[in-house]
């Protein structure tokens, strides 16, 4: 399983030029195959040219405990499509078609991952071009089963710190964590309120003290004026709820994707991202 340096450090020579250009990352979340597979695709084709930096990709779940509404009907509308593990990572191969430099997080649970086979995954995870991986419900003491594979597979595990990831458990968190550190900027589920400003600003501080690592900050965010907000202070801005949530918006009666969907959805999307372009770092 052994990559090219470039694949390894795919993550952190992006953050290392948008750096030099003086402006934080823009990220965002859709779920593999939400709300079939070939409108899914289209969409996060469409991704960097409406301004996204990083992808996240969503692997669908029946049980997605930390997450809102919003999702939660976007991993089951996915799982409906016929979404599975094998159609999400073929959704990066055929990405990867066209695009060799964008990097790609998948975001998740650790179930499908375990029914899947750890290291069945992960080749086939790095094989297809994934270049991350955040699970939301693996916390640092048990994710060794994946985190030294992945490492080994050049597959970056990202941690999660919260507004309570304080002390030493801070430091557990972020003990081995690489590509970056998602920060939730608000505690509860996805799609809910964002933070203030003086929060996100004193979060950052807090967080920079202890690492180097570049910190993403998402949880809340539906407006540019917001991911301005977070892209003064942070390292990169994720959305994803807003982002689901114009999918959701634009289904036919019967749940398909009406003739605007994909249109709509990457509109709202480099929206977002002039508001992180605008901000000065």
């Amino acid at each position: 399983m052994a990559l090219s340096i470039d694949s390894i450090n795919k993550i952190a020579n992006k953050f290392t030029a948008l750096k030099a250009e003086g402006r934080a990352a823009f990220l965002t979340f859709t779920m593999a195959g939400d709300p079939d597979y070939d409108t899914a695709l289209t969409i996060m084709k469409g991704l960097p040219a409406a301004g996204v930096d990083i992808i996240e990709l969503g692997m669908p779940f029946t049980d997605p405990s930390a997450d809102g509404p919003a999702i939660d009907k976007a991993a089951q509308r996915a799982l409906k499509a016929g979404a599975s593990m094998i159609a999400t990572l073929k959704m990066v191969r055929e990405f990867r078609v066209d695009d060799a430099t964008t990097p790609i997080i998948l975001m998740g649970y650790f179930n499908p991952i375990m029914a899947y086979g750890i290291d069945s995954f992960l080749r086939d995870a790095a094989s297809a071009g994934v270049d991350g991986l955040i699970i939301v419900d693996l916390p640092p003491e048990e994710d060794s089963e994946l985190r030294l594979p992945a490492k080994d597979a050049g597959i970056h595990l990202i941690r999660l710190a919260t507004p309570t990831t304080v002390g030493e458990r801070l430091h557990a968190v972020l003990d081995d964590a690489s590509g970056f550190v998602y920060y939730v900027a608000v505690a509860g589920i996805t799609g809910g309120k964002s933070a203030g400003e003086d929060d996100i600003c004193e979060a950052m501080q807090r967080l920079k003290s202890v690492t180097d690592l570049p910190i993403c900050v998402g949880f809340g965010i539906r407006t540019p004026e917001q991911a301005a907000i977070i892209a003064r202070h942070a390292d990169g801005a994720v959305v994803g709820s807003a982002i689901v949530d114009i999918i959701a918006n634009n289904l036919d009666d019967h749940g398909s994707a009406n003739t605007k969907l994909t249109d709509e959805t990457l509109s709202f999307v480099s929206n977002l991202a002039n508001g992180v372009k605008s901000a000065k770092k």
